[in-house]
């Protein structure tokens, strides 16, 4: 297990911040998602009483990320492994997020953060224990100096070059902590995030949980930042009831975007949930619940799935194509062509890779990002 706690410095208040990262997260959901092996569907959204922070909101979503993961990965397994579940909990300024891949059942991502208005000094917020320490890396992520890919490079997104038609905020300096913070604002806050990724098949342990914190974790939480703060005229006005109105409309917007592309499939095309046959070739599995998390309701607007009916048909597919050999002999031929590949090979989704794993946001995901 390779464990990081990133910290991420921005101008603004906790207040502020809680809305401009709920924002950013259903705002890239909905422009990230194409539905044709690339996309969010949102199966839950709701408040919780008794969770991990106390009280707050619980979401469960699943990533499509068939069209961003290496070919030599994609090549080994279905289509219905290329998905991504999170489940996550905020409890601001407290958040977790977990993601797991039903088809792969020793990896695992877990994110807790903590928000402080403070500017990353503190030393031990997640109260580790000494060998936890030792274990864990810091790394410090600076939204103004850490250079960004020039494929994902937008000058509007640009800390250095922002700034604000209503707050009159930025552009920010090198060295905006020490003068002045953001120009015009006095607040500074920070993102504590304990990062634990655990990918534990032998021969390619180090490699994949080196790559899912470079790419899947820093990469797309300092981007998502960048854009937390140049998006600030869209949601400074907003409250936390506009959030929760835009955040249904999102989930309805990706709801239909995603049975359409399952009609399409239907159609002409091959489902998501197409499984491959003994033969070694895959073909389709009829399924009694569509794979793509939506079905049409009475009203003609695709409903999603409930979590009963979810588990129900992961289970249906659990039993028919994944058994612990046959996991081990998926996860063997992968570290073997990992080895024989170049790392070019390896690394060539670094710049498509990011654009559905906002963890959270995240990325991307309450707690992700």
């Amino acid at each position: 297990m390779l464990i990081k706690e990133y910290r991420i410095a921005l101008p603004m208040s906790l207040e502020e911040y809680q809305v401009a990262q709920l924002y950013m997260i259903q705002k890239k959901s909905r422009d990230e998602s194409s539905g044709e092996g690339s996309g969010v569907e949102i199966l839950e959204n709701r408040p919780y009483s008794d969770g991990p922070g106390g009280c707050g909101q619980f979401t469960h979503k699943v990533y499509h990320v068939g069209s961003h993961i290496p070919g030599w990965f994609r090549a080994l397994l279905p289509k219905a492994a290329l998905q991504v579940e999170e489940e996550s909990w905020n409890a601001y300024p407290y958040t977790r997020t977990r993601y797991t891949c039903p088809f792969v059942e020793k990896f695992s991502i877990d994110i807790e953060t903590y928000y402080k208005p403070d500017s990353g000094t503190q030393p031990n917020v997640f109260n580790l224990v000494s060998a936890e320490k030792r274990q864990r890396i810091v790394d410090v992520i600076d939204i103004v100096r850490d250079p960004i890919s020039q494929t994902e490079y937008k000058a509007e997104e640009d800390p250095r070059l922002y700034r604000s038609m209503k707050t009159c905020r930025g552009p920010l300096l090198d060295n905006w902590i020490e003068c002045g913070r953001g120009q015009g604002g006095d607040s500074v806050m920070c993102a504590y995030k304990l990062c634990k990724v655990e990918f534990r098949y032998w021969g390619m342990q180090s490699k994949i949980e080196q790559f899912i914190h470079d790419v899947g974790l820093r990469r797309v939480m300092l981007r998502a930042h960048r854009q937390a703060w140049c998006w600030q005229d869209e949601w400074c006005d907003l409250t936390m009831e506009d959030i929760r109105e835009l955040e249904e409309e999102t989930a309805r917007a990706l709801a239909q975007r995603m049975g359409k592309h399952s009609e399409e499939l239907g159609s002409g095309g091959r489902a998501w949930g197409s499984a491959p046959t003994p033969g070694g070739t895959e073909g389709a599995r009829p399924l009694t619940d569509s794979v793509d998390g939506t079905e049409a309701g009475e009203d003609g607007v695709p409903k999603q799935w409930s979590l009963s009916s979810r588990s129900s048909h992961c289970s249906q597919m659990a039993g028919s194509v994944t058994h612990q050999s046959l996991s081990e002999w998926r996860m063997q031929n992968i570290a073997r062509d990992s080895d024989n590949s170049s790392d070019e090979e390896f690394f060539d989704a670094h710049g498509r890779f990011t654009k559905t794993l906002y963890l959270p946001p995240c990325c991307t995901c309450p707690g992700s990002v």
